[in-house]
């Protein structure tokens, strides 16, 4: 990634419309780009928390592994991410890894040092990663409580809601999102099995309420989607 184009990539965070023109040409210099190949870790669970990513192009699995070693996927990240970034908070090891998937990517690396010392000097921003600590905190405790509380079926239909949230693109009075989930990683993300969630978008599809294939799925109709 060009100078120009990283320096212009970082000043689009939310995160940093508190810096200077001096500081942001500070985050610049101290910022390096990488390239992941697919499926490849960035990091893995234990590993040090010194290092904040921010993705630039590819998408990235969150996740950890139970002590059976089943795969918990967290979280789905795609260009214009922030993640590793509990080291700025305490962490001292990595509580889960982040995975590529299916295509290479690549990430703007900081050292969590080198953010520290922007935070020394600019209270606006301890101010901006706490809120943004706190936002990550709220969501997955708003997950944990669907894991709790929710069945499998409400469970893998506020994924699909989330999806379109996100990443949805409205197609007439449809809602369309390319999807490059497995439908064994939607039984990760969901807390469920492969087999439910084939079960429950089979049977979405039967009530014409969706429609999907290995790239996309199409949501007809949002209001009819519980």
């Amino acid at each position: 990634m060009k100078a120009t184009s990283k320096l212009e990539f970082l000043s689009q965070f939310p995160l940093f419309n508190v810096l200077s023109e001096e500081e942001l040409t500070y985050l610049d210099k101290f910022t390096k780009a990488k390239t992941y190949e697919k499926h490849k870790y960035i990091f893995s669970e234990d590993e040090p928390s010194d290092t904040i990513f921010f993705l630039t192009k590819g998408i990235i699995k969150l996740g950890s592994h139970s002590n059976e070693g089943r795969e918990v996927i967290k979280n789905i990240l795609h260009p214009h991410a922030m993640f590793g970034e509990l080291g700025l908070v305490g962490e001292e090891k990595r509580q889960g890894f982040a995975e590529v998937m299916n295509a290479p990517a690549e990430c703007l690396l900081l050292k969590v040092s080198d953010f520290k010392k922007l935070m020394d000097t600019n209270h606006q921003l301890c101010f901006n990663v706490i809120n943004l600590v706190g936002e990550k905190l709220r969501k997955a405790e708003s997950r944990i409580e669907s894991l709790i509380f929710k069945d499998a079926r409400a469970r893998i239909i506020d994924f699909l809601k989330d999806s379109v949230e996100k990443r949805g693109r409205r197609v007439g009075f449809e809602m369309l999102v390319k999807n490059t989930l497995t439908q064994q990683d939607i039984a990760n993300i969901t807390g469920t099995s492969r087999q439910t969630v084939t079960s429950v978008l089979n049977n979405l599809r039967k009530s014409d309420l969706i429609y999907f294939n290995r790239k996309s799925i199409l949501i007809r109709d949002m209001q009819k989607l519980v």
